[in-house]
């Protein structure tokens, strides 16, 4: 009895280290745990009903990954027991590996990256790519900066001259300009010193410069004829075009000088606001005819080699030019109508005050903080002076007090100003 106890123990770890050594192939560990036990159970299930040794042998499926263990047993076993056995393991292995093929799906699943669904804003990219686009632009300047100093100061010596000619000419702009406006603000209280100061100083710097450049002949622009420089390059025509677009500024603004210097007596300063109107309109006819005979002779002027082909060229980009240049005229002959409508007609903001209406506005003018000299009431009721209410126009359209909208337009160069803008075409 005590021999046959160890002969079935011997058997029984022999039919385990088999068993084990055949689920070395199993590519699941725990796999591997589960069918050995399974067949350590199903040994000890055998032996103690039959109380005989088994014989077991493993067999790996590379398919279903399962193991099927066949038991032999001793004297008095069926072969309807070993089938009914045999058949619950392979349907326990087919469970096991069922649910482990689903957790192992199910693991696969949970552990795969979440890929959100690619942003279809356009307009995010856009900005990306101008973002982009800035970086690069700023990197090559940023490179090219040493070259464009030594271009930019090369430029610069070969036409100090006529940089500071320029820079002149606006300096001297810019100071008469703002004199002539001070002057005109003043209006009684302005001096006529100063006034014939500014007129000298515009006449002198306008003969100097003739004399500088007498050679080329810039004041035949002042005409409307072509200086006589050569060669007429693009450079060339841009100087002599800014040159006489400043000195006719110039001119007008002498011009504005001269109506300063007349006695108030004589001139009421209405009327000398429509003067200053209409002088200013007029000056800005002559800036933009003044540089049509320096372009249309750059334009049509072609070299020999070039033939007739550069002839024709030349000729459509001229007419061309003239075509542009008299839709801009139209436009400005049409405000200048206008102004000399109301140069002649004469307007007057609102209508004359009576002396109730001063009393009840406390009889003094909210704009100069004096008696009011011809008042004017205007269509809120609010009463002014009218030389006060026609300055306030001269750069507002509504009632100083309470901002009601009393004219549809401002009365822009009544108070003496000087366009900046240059006609350089």
């Amino acid at each position: 009895m005590k021999l046959r106890v160890q002969n079935d123990r011997s058997d029984s770890r022999t039919a385990l280290k088999l068993r084990e050594s055949s689920t070395v192939m199993q590519s699941n560990p725990s796999e591997q745990r589960v069918h050995a036990a399974n067949g350590l159970s199903l040994n000890l299930q055998a032996e103690l009903l039959t109380g005989a040794p088994v014989t077991t042998a493993a067999a790996s499926s590379t398919d279903s990954n399962e193991v099927r263990v066949s038991m032999t047993g001793g004297s008095g076993e069926s072969n309807g027991g070993a089938s009914s056995r045999r058949s619950r393991v392979s349907s326990h292995s087919h469970a096991h590996s069922h649910s482990h093929g689903h957790s192992r799906a199910q693991l696969h699943s949970n552990s795969e990256p979440e890929f959100d669904p690619p942003d279809s804003d356009v307009d995010s990219g856009e900005t990306s790519a101008s973002l982009t686009e800035l970086r690069c632009l700023f990197r090559w300047i940023q490179k090219s900066l040493p070259f464009l100093v030594v271009l930019c100061a090369k430029l610069v010596t070969q036409h100090a001259w006529g940089l500071a000619v320029g820079a002149g000419l606006l300096t001297t702009f810019l100071y008469v300009n703002k004199n002539i406006q001070t002057q005109v603000f003043l209006q009684d209280r302005h001096s006529k010193l100063q006034c014939i100061w500014l007129l000298v100083f515009l006449i002198s710097s306008t003969l100097l410069l003739y004399y500088t450049f007498l050679s080329e002949t810039l004041y035949q622009s002042l005409i409307f004829f072509s200086p006589t420089i050569e060669p007429l390059g693009f450079w060339e025509v841009l100087w002599a075009v800014g040159i006489t677009n400043f000195i006719i500024k110039f001119l007008f603004m002498g011009i504005k000088c001269l109506i300063l210097l007349v006695p108030s007596s004589l001139v009421t300063y209405r009327t000398q606001g429509r003067w200053l109107m209409l002088t200013e309109e007029l000056g800005q006819v002559h800036q933009a005819i003044a540089p049509v005979p320096l372009w249309f002779r750059y334009l049509v002027t072609y070299q020999e080699s070039d033939g007739v082909p550069g002839l024709t060229l030349g000729v459509l980009l001229a007419l061309l030019y003239l075509i542009l240049k008299l839709l801009r005229l139209y436009n400005q002959w049409t405000s200048l109508l206008k102004t000399v409508r109301i140069f002649l007609a004469g307007e007057h903001t609102g209508s004359a005050a009576t002396r109730a209406q001063c009393s009840e506005a406390g009889d003094v003018c909210p704009i100069c903080q004096g008696e009011y000299r011809e008042p004017r009431v205007l269509i809120c009721q609010h009463v002014f002076c009218d030389e006060c209410i026609a300055l306030w126009f001269n750069r507002e359209k509504s009632c100083p007090l309470c901002r009601t909208v009393i004219t549809d337009k401002v009365y822009k160069w009544r108070d003496g100003a000087t366009s900046p803008h240059l006609q350089i075409y």
